[in-house]
């Protein structure tokens, strides 16, 4: 998984009544654009540094909404 900063991280639901979630990249800490990945999250504000799991993708800066 490749993202550059401005890109949203979509995490979605893996369960069911669970919503997914999405982020805006605040930075991109690995080599090459790989993660972790920098993110504050839409849903509350918060800021962390994320590993992204199987269940996640980036939708890149101005496509689409970035919706979860």
């Amino acid at each position: 998984m490749r993202a550059k900063k401005g890109d949203w991280l979509v995490v979605e639901g893996a369960v069911v009544d669970r919503p997914g979630r999405r982020g805006v990249v605040l930075d991109v800490e690995g080599p090459d654009g790989a993660p972790p990945f920098l993110v504050r999250w839409d849903d509350n504000g918060h800021e962390g540094l994320v590993f992204p799991g199987p269940d996640a993708h980036i939708v890149a800066a101005g496509a689409a909404s970035g919706s979860a």
